[in-house]
């Protein structure tokens, strides 16, 4: 029974890859993507989101979809047809108004259910609020397969915990939660992770328990993060270093070890929306959520503005002054922009008339340019300017000579907490 399976992986990202190079490894694995630049270039052995080196993806790639272990990648629908597992990994981003979108999962959807058979068990693993699977994908499923849910086919949610650029916490390595739409089904879908998960496998009672478990994973550090961030305006305005004061109180054993900083990324800047969504439409109105996720919200606007009351004390003329943005992706060693709230920081500052320079060797500069209309550099500057910001803490800052980027009179203000003496003010 075990070598009739065949998976497909409906996204090929920075979830859906490491995942399909993983079950390719034991399984017959057709990774899918409408992105043909993406199928390409992985068919190359190049993943951009530097994920899955060269070595580890080309042990596993194969030229033709087969019954075989190996991953094959292709844009091409009827080329998952006969598979017997659909997991959809799919981004689950917010609007400008942060009301989650979910037109990438009825989309995804719909293509899955193009090629549904009866016995298929189609798994979600995107974030999402408690029902959406259920309620929101499955009636897509049926409607597009002709087929019937929990009869003809079924379902499963087992929600990703991807860290991007994290190179210790692998897919296999990070116990994972299952569930499935019926008892026996989740037992399959336990199953089948559980051949391939390392660190294990925790089979939740329920697809809503498995999405709401997901949701409040990154809804907690949102919470925890926010009340730093609230710590550091508090001790920014007593004129302690917040820094210290979290090191002083992190010898205490239970102390949670949360820094101050700016919240973005696709998870912890977003997954909050998505239970408050919820929790809304059924007339709850989350007063603790949302907070949180304002005062987060928040922190570009309140670091733009801390830079340039430093520039202010130092006599800097602040209209048309230059400032050095260290890095735009959302996290240091990783080149991920995704909802990067560097963004906001540089939106702020050029409100006031500065102009923005931006170095970060890991971004790709014509993402940077498609998502956000911003130029940048891959390669350190030679200028100096008035004000630089670090902004991430990629390692290639680590040994960066700050002091030779600086105007005589110029500002330098840390973000991450890294710079120590080199800094004139940090968050």
């Amino acid at each position: 029974m075990e070598s009739k399976i065949k998976i497909a992986v409906i996204g090929l990202g920075y979830v859906g890859l490491p995942l399909a190079r993983l079950f390719a490894t034991q399984y017959s694995v057709v990774g899918f993507d409408i992105n043909q630049s993406r199928i390409d270039s992985l068919k190359r052995g190049i993943d951009s989101t530097l994920e899955i080196d060269y070595e580890s993806l080309q042990q596993v790639l194969v030229e033709t979809s087969t019954t075989n272990n190996g991953l094959y990648c292709t844009s091409t629908l009827a080329e998952m047809a006969d598979c017997t597992y659909y997991i959809v990994t799919v981004p689950t981003p917010v609007d400008k108004n942060n009301r989650p979108d979910l037109t990438p999962l009825y989309k995804s959807s719909e293509t899955v259910g193009q090629v549904l058979k009866k016995g298929d068990i189609v798994i979600y693993e995107s974030t999402v609020y408690p029902g959406v699977t259920e309620e929101e994908c499955v009636p897509v499923l049926e409607k597009v397969s002709g087929l019937t849910f929990n009869v003809d086919f079924f379902a499963g949610y087992s929600p990703e915990r991807i860290n991007p650029g994290d190179k210790e916490h692998t897919v296999d390595k990070i116990l994972k939660v299952t569930s499935g739409s019926t008892p026996a089904i989740g037992q399959k879908v336990n199953a089948l992770y559980q051949s391939v998960i390392t660190a294990g496998t925790y089979l939740a009672a329920s697809i809503k328990v498995a999405e709401a478990a997901k949701v409040i994973e990154n809804s907690q550090r949102d919470i925890n993060i926010a009340f730093v961030n609230e710590l550091a305006k508090i001790f920014n305005i007593l004129e302690i270093d917040t820094h210290a004061v979290l090191e002083a109180a992190g010898t205490k054993w239970n102390f949670l070890p949360f820094k101050p900083g700016l919240v973005g990324g696709h998870c912890i800047g977003v997954d909050p929306y998505y239970l408050a969504q919820k929790a809304q439409q059924n007339g709850y109105h989350p007063e603790i959520i949302l907070a949180g996720r304002r005062l987060n919200d928040s922190m570009g606007e309140y670091v733009a503005s801390q830079v340039v009351k430093l520039m202010i004390k130092k006599g800097i003329t602040i209209n048309g002054a230059s400032l050095l943005m260290l890095g735009i992706t959302f996290k240091e060693n990783c080149p991920d922009v995704r909802n990067t709230k560097i963004v906001d920081v540089i939106r702020a500052l050029e409100d006031y008339g500065i102009k923005i320079s931006i170095y970060d060797p890991w971004a790709n500069s014509a993402e940077v340019q498609h998502e956000y209309g911003l130029t940048n550099n891959n390669q350190a500057p030679t200028a100096t300017f008035d004000a630089i910001i670090l902004g991430v803490a990629h390692k290639e800052f680590l040994d960066l000579d700050i002091d030779s980027l600086r105007n005589t009179n110029s500002v330098v203000y840390d973000v991450k907490g890294i710079l120590g003496d080199k800094a004139d003010g940090k968050l």
